[in-house]
């Protein structure tokens, strides 16, 4: 798939199919997402890809206890059902130590985002769903995926075959000319 259909096509999927993922798509989405750029290149981003039913059923509770909504305000977490039916969840870590910080810019959650985004786009281009999901307890977490204390849970991407075929279009998104400023704001 050319990486502008990638971009334009993917969409943020939270109902999977029972389908295992090949091991040949997964070997290309991690090359892709080790070829990402990140601070100086320290490549602080490190990946834990949860495969047992039991761990991603415990992933989809940390992401939704009554506690933590209620700590957030939110009545429910949408992507819950999201990281206990997909066939994998990659949980994104990033050690702070190893990435770097400039006006109190932590760039570890740079390194992330773009190495994430370079998995969603390679996730898509394999025929693949993702969403991002941000609100888990990552002290649970951690301690369920043996996480070292230093490492950051930056966020969790339920990963497979989308139960729905992917729809030609998405949520309304703003012009070109609404992000873009010329020469100055």
């Amino acid at each position: 798939m050319d990486i502008y259909d990638a971009i334009n096509s993917r969409r943020s999927v939270r109902r999977y199919s029972d389908k295992p993922i090949e091991q040949d798509k997964l070997d290309r989405i991690f090359e892709a997402v080790r070829q990402s750029p990140t601070w100086a290149n320290m490549q602080c981003q490190r990946f834990v890809l949860v495969t047992d039913a039991e761990h991603r059923a415990r992933l989809s509770e940390y992401s939704s206890s009554e506690a933590l909504m209620s700590a957030i305000g939110y009545k429910s977490n949408p992507s819950r059902k999201a990281l206990a039916e997909a066939p994998l969840v990659a949980v994104a870590c990033a050690n702070p130590k190893d990435s770097g910080v400039m006006h109190t810019q932590n760039y570890y959650l740079v390194d992330i985002g773009i190495v994430s985004q370079t998995m969603m786009l390679a996730a898509r281009a394999e025929g693949l769903g993702t969403v991002f999901v941000g609100i888990y307890d990552e002290d649970a977490v951690k301690g369920l995926l043996g996480i070292p204390a230093e490492v950051r849970v930056v966020g969790l991407f339920p990963i497979g075959y989308p139960l729905e075929e992917f729809k030609p279009s998405g949520p309304p998104r703003k012009t070109v000319e609404e992000i873009i400023h010329l020469s100055k704001w």
